[in-house]
């Protein structure tokens, strides 16, 4: 299964939609963007005036909290369910990284052991590891913070 192509997302859709609608010289400069984060490189570097990228820009920032709002409330969904799996995934994917990528650091520093970890891998492990972190401990944070507001 191939990735979507960006123009093809939800947030590519409501961006180039907009974007015609609100300077269709944005719409134009916005062609060929494979993300939120280039689109709105190429916003800010166009020509258009700057209360029009602003409208843009924002309009990229509440879709991607309405999808980060999403993911939370099915992460909120799975704490509350009475299986034992959905409520631990997390937890147990963090344990793991953090054991497999210690153990692995580990290894590849001790000279004498054979073992090396290839550099292209370097910046894999840390992408993994730092969304794994904060995906847990943003999506624990979030959590809690929507119960707090939930009980007022």
């Amino acid at each position: 299964m191939s990735k979507k192509k960006f123009k093809d997302t939800t947030v590519g859709q409501l961006l180039f939609g907009a974007a015609s609608v609100i300077n269709p010289t944005l719409g134009n400069v916005l062609q060929g963007v494979t993300s939120p984060k280039e689109a709105i490189e190429a916003i800010t570097k166009s020509d258009a005036p700057a209360e029009d990228k602003v409208k843009l820009q924002q309009i990229i920032f509440e879709q991607q909290n309405k999808e980060i709002e999403a993911i939370t409330s099915r992460w909120q969904a799975d704490s509350m369910s009475d299986s034992w799996m959905s409520k631990n995934v997390r937890p147990l994917v963090l344990v793991w990284c953090i054991v497999v990528f210690s153990f692995a650091g580990i290894l590849d520093s001790i000279e004498t052991i054979p073992f090396n970890i290839h550099e292209t891998w370097n910046d894999t492990f840390e992408k993994v590891m730092m969304a794994v972190i904060l995906a847990y401990f943003g999506g624990r944070t979030t959590e809690k913070a929507s119960n707090i507001f939930k009980q007022k």
